[in-house]
């Protein structure tokens, strides 16, 4: 099974008809070339994030992380995505219901800011909803792995607590992030961030 994403864009709105790669600003025609000036862009831009966090209003503050993150690279940086999205034959959430999933996502932070600081558990697990729900909303183009942790991170800041779920080099992490976010297993999200978060 592919591990491709496949996009329903029949007017090309984000890729060149003729390269298939995704419109920049830099006019990068090649894809390895986008992902290295992508990745390149977007980790430096994190790691102002990490000097200076944003404050995390509710769950519109992902399209003002997405801007930052992305917007020396793509003209649509912070706005939603007009395109479906599926991976592996699963469907990301519809753009028809996008404000309903965004109300419930708010209802989660809302539960989530009640829960005590000392209740690591507790807050573990509710970041793990969130976390499931906003990677199952995929609301951008590309993009929404970076977002969803930087997100997450500043939650989890929030109540005096860090969490990388991205650490560099740390294939395990990142296999059971993966794992987790794909097959939508809070319980396994939520060990995973409970171990992580300090």
């Amino acid at each position: 099974m592919s591990d491709a994403y496949r996009y329903l864009d029949p007017d090309y709105t984000y890729t060149d008809p003729k390269t298939g790669v995704m419109r920049n600003l830099a006019g990068i025609t090649d894809e390895e070339d986008l992902l290295f000036a992508e990745s390149g862009a977007a980790t430096k831009r994190a790691q102002e994030l990490t000097a200076k966090p944003l404050k995390i209003k509710d769950s519109l503050s992902l399209f003002d992380i997405h801007h930052y993150l992305f917007q020396d690279i793509y003209v649509w940086a912070g706005k939603t995505r007009t395109v479906e999205i599926s991976k592996n034959g699963r469907q990301f959430f519809p753009l028809s219901h996008f404000n309903n999933a965004f109300k419930y996502i708010d209802t989660l932070i809302e539960e989530y800011r009640k829960i005590k600081n000392s209740d690591k558990r507790a807050v573990s697990r509710k970041l793990s909803e969130i976390l499931d729900n906003v990677n199952f909303l995929h609301p951008f183009r590309e993009g929404n792995g970076r977002t969803q942790r930087e997100f997450i991170r500043l939650l989890a800041l929030e109540k005096n607590f860090t969490l990388h779920l991205n650490p560099p080099d740390d294939v395990d992490v990142y296999n059971r992030y993966m794992s987790g976010t794909i097959n939508g297993d809070i319980e396994k999200l939520s060990d995973l961030i409970f171990e992580l978060i300090h």
